[in-house]
């Protein structure tokens, strides 16, 4: 109980420290932007806390099936460190914010192709946006997309060589899936491959849905600009992560389902089996 509680408490600092990141190392953040940001850190802690210190969750899925949990945070923490730190740089250049930059702007340029989601990222900025907030922009699309595919890899990767999730044991639907309702009806297999498509399905059209929203929004709403660093990290956050955790969600799912198919099949097996 001791260790489940120090490793709780552990991972609801480490996502109160995600959440405060960019207000914490960015200069210039206001009072009320740094108390609401305090606020959202301590909700996300105490929630991360309550599930992963409780016997079965309720929100979290996957929570007993290392690493999939691991690697989405990974991925989420690079992504917006990195991300603070080129817009940092910005203010207070350094060697190291100068080395991402650089590395960013290579990887946005090579990305940067007629109708790839890094150019539609570049397009959703206005027509008068300058050439440095278009480089700036190019450099947070690329680095951003270019670390989510590579964790989405390395997690395929991980279901395809490792054996996941039954590597290290047996796997508990019911407590690594809390979201799934037994009594909600219909095939549990069915379900879990439908489930599995429609994420897969929405993780590739993200990418370039989520530009194409925020261009229809700019003309009620302020559009995307470099101007408030805060929004522009976790816009970016957010459209280079979600479609990577959907995808790896419906990747999952469909191992889940297989598991489960081919349990029946052994059983439906050693039913038919004459007795000698």
């Amino acid at each position: 109980m001791i260790t489940r509680m120090v490793t709780a408490a552990a991972r609801a600092i480490l996502v109160a420290l995600l959440i405060a990141m960019p207000a914490l190392a960015l200069p210039g953040v206001r009072a009320e932007s740094a108390q609401v940001v305090a606020l959202l850190s301590l909700a996300a802690a105490m929630l991360t806390f309550v599930e992963y210190v409780s016997d079965s969750p309720s929100l979290i899925e996957f929570r007993d099936a290392a690493p999939f949990n691991r690697i989405r945070f990974f991925a989420l923490f690079a992504i917006v460190a990195m991300l603070t730190l080129i817009c940092r740089g910005q203010v207070y250049p350094s060697p190291l914010t100068q080395t991402l930059s650089d590395i960013g702007a290579d990887i946005g340029a090579t990305m940067d192709f007629p109708f790839s989601p890094v150019r539609l990222m570049v397009l959703v900025l206005p027509e008068d946006a300058s050439k440095m907030q278009v480089e700036l922009i190019r450099e947070l699309a690329g680095l951003s997309y270019l670390t989510s595919l590579t964790v989405l890899l390395a997690f395929v990767a991980l279901v395809r060589l490792m054996d996941w999730p039954i590597r290290r044991g047996a796997f508990n639907f019911w407590v690594n899936l809390p979201l799934y309702d037994p009594t909600a009806g219909g095939d549990i297999l069915m379900r879990l491959k439908r489930g599995s498509h429609i994420n897969v399905a929405l993780g590739f059209l993200l990418p370039f849905l989520i530009p194409a929203a925020l261009k229809a929004a700019s003309a009620y709403v302020t559009p995307l600009s470099p101007v408030d660093p805060q929004t522009l990290i976790w816009t970016m956050t957010a459209w280079a992560f979600l479609p990577a955790s959907l995808i790896m969600r419906g990747v999952a799912l469909m191992r889940i389902a297989v598991l489960i198919e081919e349990k029946r099949r052994r059983a439906y097996a050693q039913a038919h089996v004459q007795p000698a």
